[in-house]
This record gives C-alpha cells, sequence and structure tokens, in this order.
C-alpha cells in the first residue's frame, strides 16, 4: 500500500491540531498529588445451621485517615434503633467472649470523625461505615480527621444491610479486614484522557487520508498538465531531415548545442519557433525537462 505524501502545508496543520489536542490533554490532567485510593478485602465468616459460609471480596475502601493494616474480629452494632452511633453515649452489643470486635455503623447524622470516635473510645478494633440506603454498594474514602490509630472502612448499603440482617437474627458474623489494592485517580483519569487523544488523532488521520485519497493533488495534477502541453508542443514544431548541400551541414557553422556534434547528412533536427534547431534526439528530452531553447531561452508554450 503506498503511502499518502502530505504538503508542508498540510503537514504544519496536522501538527498544530495534534499539539492543540496535546495542550488540552494535559490541561485537563486534575492535581498529581491527588490521594491514593486504598481498597480494602473483607473476609466475612459466619454460621447458618450447620453450615459455615465464607466469603471474600473487595467491598471496602479505607478511609482517608486510617491505617493501612490487617484487622479482624467479631461484627458488633450499635444498641437501640439508631444504628448512626451520633450519640456519644452510644454502647456495642458485643459477646462477652469477643476479645477483638469491630463496629458496623450507619452512615449519616454525624460527621465520619465522631462516629469513629465513639467506636473508639468503646474499645473497638475497627469501624466499618455502611453507606446511606438507595446507593447501592458505591463507596468512597472517607474523611475522618482525629481519629488515632483505629482502622475504618466503608462499604456500600447493600453489603451493609446484610450484615446487619445477619446480626439481628442472632448470627455470629467475623470479617478480616485486609489491605487491597491501590487507585489513584488522577492517574485513571490520564489513561482516560490519553486513549481518548489518541483515538481522536488516529481517527482525524484516517479520515483525512480517505480525504486525500479522494481528492487529487492541485500542484500534481498542473505538472501533469504542463507537461502534457510540453508534449503537445514539441510535437508540432518543424522537422526537417539535412541532405548534403545544407547549409547547415557547412564544416565552419554551427554544431548541436545539446551533444556538441556537428551535423551530418541524414541527421533529423527540430526546429524551434525562435529558429535554433537542434539534433531532435538531443533537444525532445531537453524540452520535456526545460521547456526551453538552450540558446535563447525562449518558452516554447509562450510562442
Amino acid at each position: 500500500m503506498s503511502l499518502l505524501r502530505i504538503a508542508p502545508s498540510t503537514h504544519s496543520c496536522v501538527s498544530s491540531r495534534l499539539l492543540k489536542l496535546s495542550i488540552f490533554l494535559l490541561l485537563s490532567l486534575p492535581d498529581s498529588k491527588g490521594k491514593a485510593i486504598w481498597t480494602a478485602y473483607l473476609n466475612i465468616t459466619f454460621q447458618v445451621g450447620n453450615r459455615i459460609i465464607s466469603e471474600l471480596g473487595e467491598s471496602g475502601v479505607f478511609g482517608n485517615h486510617s491505617p493501612l493494616e490487617r484487622v479482624s474480629g467479631v461484627v458488633v452494632l450499635p444498641e437501640g434503633w439508631n444504628q448512626n452511633a451520633c450519640n456519644p453515649m452510644t454502647n456495642f452489643i458485643r459477646p462477652e467472649q469477643a476479645d477483638s470486635w469491630l463496629a458496623l455503623i450507619e452512615r449519616g447524622g454525624c460527621t465520619f470523625t465522631h462516629k469513629i470516635n465513639v467506636a473508639a473510645e468503646k474499645g473497638a478494633n475497627g469501624v466499618i461505615i455502611y453507606n446511606y440506603p438507595g446507593t447501592g454498594n458505591k463507596v468512597f474514602p472517607m474523611s475522618h480527621q482525629g481519629t488515632e490509630n483505629i482502622v475504618a472502612v466503608m462499604i456500600g448499603n447493600l453489603k451493609g444491610m446484610e450484615l446487619l440482617h445477619l446480626i439481628q437474627k442472632g448470627v455470629y458474623v467475623t470479617i478480616i479486614i485486609e489491605v487491597g489494592r491501590m487507585h489513584i485517580p488522577w492517574i485513571n483519569h490520564y489513561v482516560m484522557s490519553l486513549f481518548t487523544f489518541l483515538a481522536a488523532t488516529v481517527v482525524y488521520l484516517f479520515l483525512y487520508c480517505a480525504w486525500r485519497a479522494r481528492v487529487p493533488n492541485s500542484s500534481s495534477s498542473r505538472r501533469r498538465q504542463i507537461k502534457a502541453d510540453v508534449k503537445k508542443a514539441i510535437g508540432q514544431l518543424q522537422l526537417r531531415v539535412l541532405k548534403e548541400g545544407d547549409k547547415e551541414l557547412d564544416p565552419n557553422g554551427d554544431s548541436c548545442v545539446v551533444c556538441f556534434d556537428i551535423y551530418k547528412p541524414q541527421d533529423v533536427v527540430r526546429i524551434l519557433t525562435c529558429k535554433h534547431f537542434f539534433h531532435k534526439a538531443c533537444i525532445d528530452p531537453w524540452l520535456l525537462a526545460h521547456r526551453t531553447c538552450p540558446m535563447c531561452k525562449c518558452d516554447i508554450l509562450k510562442t
């Protein structure tokens, strides 16, 4: 497949547009100091009848001010009908045999910092906060400055309600929270912006090349037309075969200025409109290349 040659002006236009796209991409990037987001793996274990059920999922996100540590324990609810633990006097219903426990708290009603500190003051080893009703399993990294060194993660509403109902039915639920994977929002945004930029560039160049293949190059078309006109003009110039006695055969006369050979009988010469003549085999290629008489520079297309 032949490659299309792009004229300098067109190439400059393409480069300019690509530069503008690059600048747009760079300006669209958020601050590279954006905080990393760490996911949390929750290994949940509980018993239903004679069956012990375990499930592992990357269903949580560590809070922005939470230590990235492994923590485990039995899951405990706040006492009373309100599960948001906003009351500083909130107690938690924890089994006597539980050495380590995690507070399961509903989002809303007060700040994340307040909820986490209430649970920490009661001896919780970690806090799991589940999102508002109607948000599905959407999560985000919580902001909770001033919560010291207690692990805090957020989980979705669906998973939180599932745990809440199990515990309210008297099911003993334990969870091991493990540090998951790191995500950097600005890098994800950069990758998407870069993909969009490259896709737009490829589409633009594809459409441009397709358009160039359909539209003839004006300069090439003009050159072809001039060459055809020159051939036609050459064909209309007079030809003559030299014979003995012609003055052109005088040994002291002019020679062909293209090949510098003297003229001989039976030589075929072409006579230009300016009356200069040359060997046909010499002058025809010259005219195709230069279009003018080698001696007086007379343009055969203008006479």
